[in-house]
């Protein structure tokens, strides 16, 4: 086991993401404690301990982190209240004595980013590091990769305000693999934020293309403006918040705000990350 690693706590881990950190940790040997909401799915990992603990719930998730150094803090799921949920965790970790947060941010997170949901987490952000005393280290995710088929409506359309503008998208294995260097050695990136993407940018109408090459199927990409996007997903039934989030997404493709591809996931991990064709035909084989 790795015992000189300090303690430490891994959330989302019934999710994509934090489910792959708990298992690279536990194959790293390293003693970890997971929580979640539904601990009943969080993956069968040996000697490692299982703590109910919801974002919403103060004093449950203070009785879970006692006794934890690190917390690995995936951003809880998207709703018009997450900034709140996440303040409230945030105090919880600094009441059990949490001294350093790994929190998974996004890509050009900012008071006035263009995708409405980077400003929930520039928010969280700013929270996080005026806790005095707490440590963070920031992880600024483009969109993943994993997600990108799913943008391809039944008719085999992509349709977004995107234009021609080009984003980095990040395979969630090579944001998992850089998590996990940083919990191994916390102290080494103490009050950082790293820009993790894939290693070329692409234009939405690329993505559709590569798509259609890997999976034989034919797949375009449509440019809608922003109104015939929010018109599409008011219509589908989505929230207000939820249309502007997906919309404004591609605006900020359109904006440039997801690019250009950063070299934080080599520069620390050694290992260059995925190009999106290159993960679907893994993802495939």
């Amino acid at each position: 086991m790795a015992d000189n690693v300090p303690a430490l706590a891994v959330t989302g881990a019934t999710g994509a993401l934090g489910g792959a950190v708990a298992r690279m940790l536990a194959e790293a040997g390293v003693r970890q404690r997971l929580l979640a909401r539904r601990t009943a799915r969080l993956p069968d990992l040996p000697d490692t301990p299982v703590f109910a603990a919801s974002y919403l719930d103060r004093p449950q998730a203070v009785s879970a982190l006692r006794g934890v150094h690190t917390l690995f803090m995936v951003s809880a799921a998207e709703s018009p209240h997450r900034v709140e949920d996440h303040c409230t965790f945030v105090d919880a970790a600094v009441d059990a004595g949490v001294q350093h947060i790994v929190y998974t941010s996004f890509m050009g997170a900012a008071p006035d980013a263009v995708f409405t949901l980077a400003r929930d987490h520039a928010a969280t952000e700013e929270y996080i590091a005026s806790r005095q005393g707490l440590e963070h280290t920031f992880l600024r995710d483009c969109l993943y990769q994993d997600a990108l088929p799913t943008f391809v409506q039944p008719d085999g359309v992509i349709r977004g305000p995107a234009g021609e503008g080009r984003f980095a998208p990040v395979a969630r294995r090579d944001v998992a693999r850089t998590a996990v260097k940083i919990l191994l050695s916390p102290e080494q990136h103490r009050n950082r934020a790293y820009t993790l993407t894939g290693p070329v940018e692409l234009t939405m109408e690329e993505v559709a293309g590569i798509l259609a090459r890997v999976t034989g199927t034919p797949v375009s990409y449509q440019a809608e403006t922003y109104d015939e996007a929010m018109a599409s997903w008011m219509k589908s039934g989505a929230a207000r918040w939820q249309a502007e989030a997906w919309a404004s997404s591609y605006l900020a493709i359109a904006a440039g705000q997801l690019a250009p591809a950063s070299p934080d996931i080599e520069r620390l991990t050694g290992i260059a990350p995925l190009g999106f064709e290159d993960y679907l035909q893994q993802t495939r084989n």
